[in-house]
């Protein structure tokens, strides 16, 4: 896995959103979604990324942590030490790691007043599904990644369809006309080894899978 999070750039949508109060309190910074950037450093244009990553949420993240401090505090979606660094070395050993934007269907921590994460309410989800809607216009990607039962649910909402079962959804590619994509359910990096051997998967072969499935 990587040892540091790749040189990316943050795709601010929205300064200091305050849609979602509770959020406001929680969050130490909104974590926006993030572009590749080319040798120089600087931002490629959102378009540049074939693929769309969707997680839940920025987690809690850890200040403290030498590199991978997670977009709570980083403001950088899929940047914390487990889940960032799984999801984003599985993409660029697919070769994909230039062409790859990730995003959360929230941007910022939803804390439960303890320092853990809560889930998103449906309000606060609603609220930033246009910021969501928005990066998926810029970029424009071929297929949308959507990693864990609620990214997969926050994806179909725009559909105005459900879950059904989410395992069973896993690697089966939804055409979404309404964003004009095609949403691949994965599962989430954090319950990965949980959920592969039930499926009847071993890890290399998963993510052959993927990779089947990708432009």
């Amino acid at each position: 896995m990587p040892q540091h999070p790749p040189a990316t750039a943050r795709n601010v949508l929205e300064p200091d959103c305050t849609r979602c109060p509770a959020l406001v309190d929680s969050r130490t910074c909104i974590s926006w979604g993030t572009l590749p950037v080319d040798e120089d450093g600087q931002p490629l244009a959102p378009d540049a990324a074939d693929i769309v990553v969707v997680g839940e949420a920025p987690g809690a993240g850890d200040p403290d942590a030498e590199t991978w401090k997670g977009g709570n505090h980083t403001g950088l979606a899929y940047t914390s030490r487990h889940s960032g660094r799984r999801i984003r070395s599985l993409f660029e050993d697919l070769g994909y790691g230039a062409r790859t934007y990730y995003t959360n269907a929230m941007k910022c921590f939803p804390g439960d007043g303890d320092g853990s994460n809560r889930e998103p309410t449906r309000a606060e989800l609603d609220n930033c599904r246009g910021h969501l809607e928005t990066e998926l216009a810029r970029v424009d990607p071929a297929v949308v990644v959507a990693t864990g039962k609620h990214a997969t649910e926050t994806m179909l909402a725009f559909e105005g369809t459900k879950v059904d079962g989410f395992l069973d959804s896993v690697l089966e590619p939804v055409d979404c006309p309404s964003l004009g994509v095609t949403l691949l359910p994965i599962l989430h990096p954090s319950y990965q080894e949980v959920w592969l051997s039930r499926l009847g998967y071993t890890a290399d072969e998963y993510r052959r899978e993927i990779a089947a499935r990708l432009p």
